[in-house]
C-alpha cells in the first residue's frame, strides 16, 4: 500500500490517468473540444485536495506552468467551466454525497490508502 501523496503535480498525473480510464474524452461530438472530461476531473480532484474553489484552482493553474503542463492544458479553464464539469462528471457531490477522493481511496485509487 502506497502513502497518501503531498505533491499535487503527482496527484495530477495519477488523476488523470484515472480519469482517462474512467470517462470517454469528450462528453459529446458537438463540444468545442478545448478540455478533455479526463483533464476536467483532474482538475477537481486537485480543488478538493488543495482545498479551494473554482476560481482560486483557476488562479492556482494559471499561475503554475508545471501543473498545466503535467495535465497538458493548452489553456486555463473559466472557473465556470470546472463547475458545470462537476455538475456533469460528479453528480451525486450536488446532493451532499461523497467527495472524490473518499470515494477514490475507497477504490484503492493509486497513491491513496484503501
Amino acid at each position: 500500500m502506497r502513502g497518501m501523496t503531498k505533491s499535487a503535480v503527482r496527484l495530477a498525473h495519477e488523476a488523470l490517468a484515472v480519469g482517462r480510464r474512467t470517462f470517454p474524452s469528450y462528453g459529446s461530438r458537438t463540444s468545442r473540444h478545448d478540455f478533455t472530461q479526463p483533464q476536467l476531473f483532474a482538475l477537481l480532484v486537485l480543488r478538493q485536495f488543495l482545498r479551494t474553489d473554482y476560481r482560486g484552482l483557476v488562479t492556482l493553474v494559471a499561475e503554475w506552468q508545471e501543473l498545466r503542463k503535467a495535465l497538458g492544458l493548452r489553456k486555463v479553464p473559466h472557473y465556470s467551466t470546472l463547475a458545470y464539469a462537476a455538475r456533469r462528471l460528479l453528480p451525486e457531490a450536488e446532493k451532499g454525497g461523497p467527495s472524490i477522493m473518499l470515494r477514490w481511496s475507497s477504490s484503492s485509487g493509486p497513491g491513496l490508502p484503501g
